[in-house]
């Protein structure tokens, strides 16, 4: 089933709050064993840290990384996750006649982060298995979509069993099309004109490495080893 609750131009204080709206939203997977937070870093950790502890679940990251238009990296041109899985927008590299070599050497660029990232974050723990678990995708909002479509699919190859995106903001069209491959969609608000994710918090700051190692040892320590396996 899926399904969208939202709000047209609901805003947040930061992250957090957002976060513990949504856990409020998702009390029906509360404290299932089969289930697991996966977000996207930097900006949905927090996010999920406040799902994960009000459900009691472990929470882990999962790295999907923009492919930007090179001198207008604001643009994506696709995205990349770990293990090389990319999703390339046809839309804006056609039109832009952007080779396949420079499409090629930005994604070998932002798989180095993804992969410095993952031996930051991992923190010497493996990736939980998610094989016929339920997973709960959340970031702090989406704008094209890109970096969470890539990561429903890169999530289906590793076998999950439920995909719900839960996210803060997005715009309606994006909800729409992300309607089309999770099970189920929870969005709080999809205000139009959209802009962009900041717009919706009244403390958007951004993270660093530091802060999300240290949200992550927080919800590992609280949640029992058999629950990450």
């Amino acid at each position: 089933m899926r399904v969208t609750y939202s709000s047209p131009t609901l805003a947040f204080h930061d992250r957090t709050e957002a976060g513990r709206i949504l856990a409020h939203r998702l009390q029906a997977y509360s404290h299932q064993a089969n289930a697991i937070v996966c977000a996207l870093p930097r900006g949905g950790v927090p996010v999920g840290a406040e799902i994960a502890e009000a459900l009691g679940m472990p929470l882990t990251v999962f790295i999907v990384r923009k492919l930007g238009v090179p001198g207008h990296e604001e643009l994506a041109m696709g995205a990349i996750t770990s293990g090389g899985m990319r999703l390339i927008n046809h839309t804006v590299t056609e039109p832009l006649h952007i080779p396949a070599s420079v499409i090629e050497g930005t994604a070998k660029r932002e798989m180095l982060e993804i992969v410095r990232r993952e031996r930051i974050y991992s923190r010497g723990r493996a990736m939980p298995d998610l094989k016929d678990k339920t997973v709960i995708l959340t970031d702090d909002g989406i704008a094209t979509g890109s970096t969470m479509t890539l990561a429903v699919q890169a999530l289906r190859k590793r076998g999950a069993q439920k995909i719900v995106v839960a996210i803060p903001v997005a715009p309606s069209d994006t909800v729409a099309e992300l309607q089309e491959i999770a099970d189920e969609v929870i969005c709080l608000s999809e205000p139009e004109p959209f802009r962009s994710v900041g717009t919706w918090y009244e403390n958007f700051e951004q993270l660093d490495d530091t802060e999300v190692c240290r949200i992550l040892d927080s919800l590992a320590e609280a949640v029992p080893t058999s629950q990450t396996a």
